[in-house]
Formats: C-alpha cells, structure tokens, sequence
C-alpha cells in the first residue's frame, strides 16, 4: 500500500516514569508512516484527496506537548488514536517514537517504541427474542456506531427466524453488521459483552432465550481459538439465520477456514436442509 512518510519529528515534551523527566523535559523524536490510497491524490493533484502531512506533524506535536504520559507506549498509542480519529483516509499506520535522552546510566545511542495499527474488517451477529427484540438490537447498534473505534459499513436486514438449539422459547430477531475497527478482538469481545450487560443478558440456559445476543462472526481473516473467543464463529455453516444476512451484506466474502464465500455456504446449508 502507498504510504506517506514522517522522518524524525522533533518535540520537546514531559513524559517519563522519573519526576525529574515530568518537570524538566527533554527531546523525543516521532518517525510515521501513513498507509492510504495517493491514487486519487495523484490523479487530480488536490490536497482534499489526500493526508495534510503538514496538518498531521502539527497535531502529533500538539498531543505530545499538551499531554503527560510515564510511558512512551502510551504516548505512541494515544497519538495513534488520534491520527486515526482525525484521519479518515488513513487505513494503517506505523508510529514509532524515539527517547534518545532517556535516563540510562549505560552508554546508548537511542531508545524507542514502534507500534503498528490499523482498521480490521469485523462481521458480528445480533439476534433477541426477549421483550421489545427490535429496541434491544437497534440500541445496540447505535452504541457501536457511537464507539470512536468503529466505522460502521453495512447493517443486514432482520430476519425473524427460529429458536436454535432445541430450547423452546420465542422466535428470533436475528441479523449481522459489518465494521471495521481498531479494537483489538479480546477488547471487541469485552465490549460486546458489555452491551449485552447493559440489555439484562442473563447466560442461564444454553442455547436459551436473550435479550441480546452478539457473536463475532469474523475478524479480518483471522483464526483465533482460545478460550473465551473462537473466530471464525465455529457453528456458523449450521445457521442460516447467520448465512442468509452474511449472504446480504457480503456475499463474497471468504471464509478463512472453508475457503468458500458466504453465498456458496448458504447454498451448500439450504441444498442441505431441503
């Protein structure tokens, strides 16, 4: 990807762990890259298409000096957030920042942090079938277009289908939104299940009855197995109330394990079931 590129940025700064370096200050150096499409800058030759890398070594300087971290890790993070916040076109960046007086009894030449962020392609699942079902999802997604590290894409229909699993209970209200993010996929997790906190989700029975219900579906093309999270979702070629929105929404997206898009799954399940 095309990239724009921030080479020792000076910045005269407080941060530290040390009382002396909070009080005092001394020198830090900033060095980015900007990943982004010039294609549509290139071609027209208009600044509006592009990144202000004026604008952005501006506003990395002004973070830096109006705020007072102990770690350069966090200064990193927060100046990246920032450059995401205020950036659009930036899809990627990689941010280090250099502390070349850093208090070291040993002989140095400099030291640094480099971190590397960016926006990942997340599919969720949502379904209730508790109370008011359409207000429980609808809230929800509202809290999620409101989180500063979620752009929103596309949102799927509601498809009302039933009961999974064998519980006898009400239908569903089921669908899926495509996002991408900056979260990491464990604090994705935590916020979704936050959410559903906030909605009364009470985990009693298996498979049971839910006033709220979100499931990472995918993120980017990731394959997680862990304890608390396993992505891809593991059931999803079993649930058409999941293929049919996924089917909506992005019918060609691959699935990292199966190697097949979201529309031949749906195929493959309702060939299955018919």
């Amino acid at each position: 990807m095309d990239y724009i590129k921030i080479t020792n940025l000076e910045v005269f700064a407080h941060h530290g762990v040390f009382p002396e370096e909070n009080e005092n200050g001394q020198n830090f150096y900033v060095n980015a890259k900007l990943y982004l499409s010039t294609r549509s800058a290139g071609v027209s030759d208009e600044l509006s298409t592009s990144v202000d890398y004026g604008q952005v070594c501006e506003r990395i300087h002004s973070h830096m000096c109006q705020h007072t971290y102990k770690l350069i890790e966090t200064a990193a993070e927060q100046v990246a957030a920032e450059i995401f916040e205020c950036y659009p076109l930036v899809e990627r960046l990689q941010l280090e920042i250099c502390k070349p007086n850093a208090p070291i009894t040993l002989p140095f030449e400099n030291v640094s942090v480099t971190i590397e962020r960016g926006w990942q392609r997340a599919f969720v699942a949502f379904g209730s079938n508790m109370g008011d079902k359409r207000a429980y999802i609808e809230e929800a997604l509202k809290a999620i277009e409101e989180h500063k590290q979620i752009r929103v894409k596309k949102v799927s229909d509601f498809y009302e289908t039933k009961p999974y699993g064998g519980v006898e209970q009400e239908d569903f209200l089921n669908g899926v939104v495509m996002f991408d993010t900056l979260l990491y996929p464990k604090e994705l997790l935590v916020f979704l299940q936050d959410l559903e906190k906030r909605a009364g989700r009470e985990r009693l029975v298996h498979w049971g009855p839910r006033t709220l219900d979100l499931d990472i579906l995918f993120y980017g093309s990731r394959i997680l197995c862990e304890e608390d999270l396993t992505v891809p979702h593991p059931d999803m070629k079993n649930r058409d109330f999941v293929l049919k929105p996924m089917a909506e929404i992005a019918p060609h997206f691959i699935h990292p394990v199966y190697g097949k898009s979201m529309k031949e799954m749906l195929q493959e399940l309702n060939q299955k079931e018919s």
